[in-house]
């Protein structure tokens, strides 16, 4: 019987985390690298990599950090492979950028009152707003997954994890069309993928976060009144943190997690479950 400790190991691995300097993509980031991990973090805002990176050395972790955007598919493959070549491999990536999905066509989270929005009808989409969404959300997910397989198929090991949503599997109205489309294209690459690596020792996944308070959506969600209004529509009656990661990134990461691959694992509090209350 293998000691918790070791099933749940991630000592010495190289982990990369786009979109990790804030939100959902720290959460990954700390929960690994507090257990040892050397850990990259990419995400286009240089000044907000450059402090976390200094606050996280400071802490004791090995952390290191590039500005990148993953939408420039060059910029990208370089920014993974210099991760790997630093570390001289690539164990983990998680593919986390994201962006705010704008208005849908209903307005409000709660209640019977959710006007319309003229600007979220189907009519009415803006194409730079749709075209924008799909590149961050899916386009840079294959492009992640691309660069990462590059290194972890030779060395016929590794774990590849994306930041989903519950808005993949739940339609609701208040987000915007495109963002659900790019998050449920992007659980069923996880699927194709995951079908096509899993001979080579490679596990592939996806974590489908509910309401969470992050700067996603402007930050929004860290206000006590949003936060309030939005937990009464959830059955667990609260929004969740990036802490509320820290399990689940670290069991799709470790050995725990060796025989699970292709799957979405929703963490939304029973959100996606419907109103209980």
């Amino acid at each position: 019987m293998i000691g918790i400790e070791k099933l749940f190991a991630v000592a010495g691995q190289a982990v990369v985390v786009t979109g990790g300097a804030s939100g959902i993509g720290l959460g990954y980031a700390e929960a690994l690298a507090a257990n040892g991990a050397r850990v990259t973090l990419l995400d286009m805002d240089a000044g907000r990599i450059a402090a976390e990176v200094a606050r996280l050395v400071a802490a004791g972790y090995d952390v290191r950090g590039a500005s990148v955007d993953v939408t420039d598919r060059a910029a990208l493959d370089r920014a993974i492979d210099d991760a790997a070549g630093a570390y001289g491999r690539l164990d983990t990536i998680f593919a986390n950028a994201g962006i705010n999905s704008g208005v849908g066509y209903l307005g409000g989270w709660v209640g019977a009152e959710r006007p319309r929005i003229t600007e979220g009808a189907l009519e009415n989409y803006d194409d730079a707003r749709w075209d924008r969404i799909i590149d961050i959300s899916l386009n840079a997910v294959f492009a992640t997954l691309r660069a990462a397989a590059r290194h972890m198929r030779p060395q016929r090991s590794g774990r590849m994890i994306v930041t989903t949503s519950a808005a993949a599997i739940r339609c609701e109205p208040a987000i915007g069309m495109a963002y659900m489309a790019a998050k449920a294209g992007a659980a069923h690459l996880v699927r194709n993928v995951a079908l096509e690596l899993a001979a080579d020792g490679i596990t592939v996944n996806a974590i489908a976060p509910g309401m969470f308070a992050t700067n996603i959506g402007g930050g929004a969600l860290r206000q006590a009144e949003v936060q309030a209004a939005v937990a009464r529509g959830i059955p667990a009656h609260r929004v969740g943190t990036p802490a509320d990661m820290y399990g689940l990134a670290l069991f799709l990461a470790s050995p725990a997690s060796s025989y699970v691959t292709g799957q979405q694992i929703v963490i939304d509090g029973g959100f996606s479950l419907g109103q209980a209350d």
